[in-house]
């Protein structure tokens, strides 16, 4: 990619293997954030549910997940909910099962935490067991605490800021992931700026979309289907207030690339920008939301429940659970495959010749709700500011693949943008 070496994999070309994020805490979570998707999910689970993990469960979940993988590397991403709540001891009985089972595999693990719960102990074994750590983070305080707020409405800014300090006090691996809502989708520069200040080098930005809760949204994909179009009015009730602009993502994209693309190429790594040049490349991009197809993340619940993907955690996409069903066997399924391959198959003829689908693929399906402008259905929400992004940055993305093709550091794309663009061969 644009600042570190990928593994190869040429684009069209599926992937083999799979992964299952796990859910141990479920819905559960210590934070009350307004745009989270997940924490209505405690209304598919019986009132007074314990949302831990059961320990055949997680027994079963590693040793069937490392013995179905043919990869030598065996991933393990643990979300929720917070995972946090769980406990220290709980991750190292993970972990326990995970060298009783390995079998010579590598196994590594990530851990997504909203931060607050973080101590030294929680971050000595994370550096301990190298564990990469996800830690959500929306920017400078007023930013992050305006939707990320505690069960009581009290802000969470100071104590993820505290649970940060702590992961670099202890040499933890960690990148930012941070939400770009409505409220701050002009202040992209800002927010960068701000990441890079606080000695953060990873960064991924997650657009916020979500529909009204209670609409037809909430069984996006039903059948295969696709969802009601939106009217096209210019801030559609469809979508909740926080929902970021469908225009304004690709300028909040845009600011931080030029800013990145001048200053800080080989020292921050932007996700987005690094999947762009992987595309560019004709390699797979680091993310299911641009592939051509999805189908191969899927997720499983704290009670063993293996669904389709994160985003359609319905029970019409629970493929079956973990202590009686063969993983790979699901994920293998017709069912499944049927469910991967309808992102391609619906893209409406609009994206099908756009410039940019190589890059684009039609995004998530999830978001795919809005009509194209001949009135077609399955349009991406957010066409208008991928298609803003991509061809902001198509001639960065051509010189640093002409540098990738010559052996030289694709940093030296950030000499081209001093004067006309041109290949900076080395010195």
């Amino acid at each position: 990619m644009a600042t570190t070496e990928p593994k190869a994999r040429r684009a069209g070309e599926l992937p083999q293997g799979f992964s299952i994020m796990a859910k141990p805490t479920g819905p559960a979570c210590n934070l009350n954030c307004e745009y989270c998707f997940y924490l209505e999910k405690e209304a598919l689970f019986p009132e007074g549910e314990k949302y831990r993990m059961p320990r055949d469960v997680l027994e079963a979940f590693i040793r069937k997940n490392i013995e179905r993988q043919d990869s030598p590397v065996i991933p393990f991403a643990w979300q929720g909910g917070e995972p946090t709540l769980l406990g220290v001891d709980f991750f190292r009985e993970a972990v326990r099962f995970e060298k009783k089972y390995a079998a010579g595999k590598d196994v590594r693990n990530s851990l997504q935490t909203n931060g607050t719960l973080l101590t030294d102990e929680w971050c000595e074994f994370l550096a301990k067991h190298e564990f990469l750590v996800g830690l959500s983070l929306d920017g400078p305080e007023d930013v992050h605490n305006n939707y990320r707020v505690d069960r009581g409405g009290e802000p969470t800014f100071d104590r993820v800021m505290r649970g940060l300090h702590l992961l670099q006090k202890h040499g933890v691996e960690y990148n930012i992931l941070a939400c770009v809502a409505r409220a701050h989708q002009k202040r992209g520069l800002e927010i960068y700026r701000f990441f890079k200040e606080a000695g953060a080098e990873f960064i991924q930005f997650i657009p916020i979309v979500e529909r009204v809760p209670g609409t037809e949204s909430r069984r996006l994909g039903l059948e295969l289907g696709l969802p009601p179009a939106l009217d096209g009015n210019e801030v559609d009730p469809a979508v909740t207030p926080w929902t970021v602009d469908r225009d304004a993502y690709g300028e909040f994209l845009v600011e931080i690339f030029d800013e990145w693309v001048r200053h800080d190429v080989g020292t921050m790594f932007v996700m987005l920008f690094e999947w762009t040049l992987a595309n560019w490349a004709g390699l797979a991009p680091g993310s299911c939301f641009f592939e051509k197809q999805c189908g191969r993340s899927t997720i499983i619940e704290h009670n063993g429940d293996v669904y389709s993907c994160d985003h359609f955690m319905y029970p019409e996409y629970r493929l079956g659970n973990v202590l009686g069903d063969d993983p790979k066997a699901l994920i293998d399924s017709e069912r499944q495959a049927t469910f991967g391959a309808a992102k391609e198959a619906a893209l409406p003829d609009y994206c099908r010749s756009c410039d940019v689908l190589f890059a684009c693929n039609g995004e998530c399906p999830k978001h795919r709700f809005t009509t194209t402008p001949t009135g077609e259905p399955g349009l991406n929400y957010l066409c208008p500011s991928y298609k803003n992004y991509y061809h902001h940055v198509a001639k960065y993305m051509n010189v640093m693949l002409q540098l990738l093709n010559q052996g030289l550091p694709v940093s030296n794309v950030m000499k081209a943008t001093e004067g006309p663009l041109v290949i900076p061969y080395g010195e």
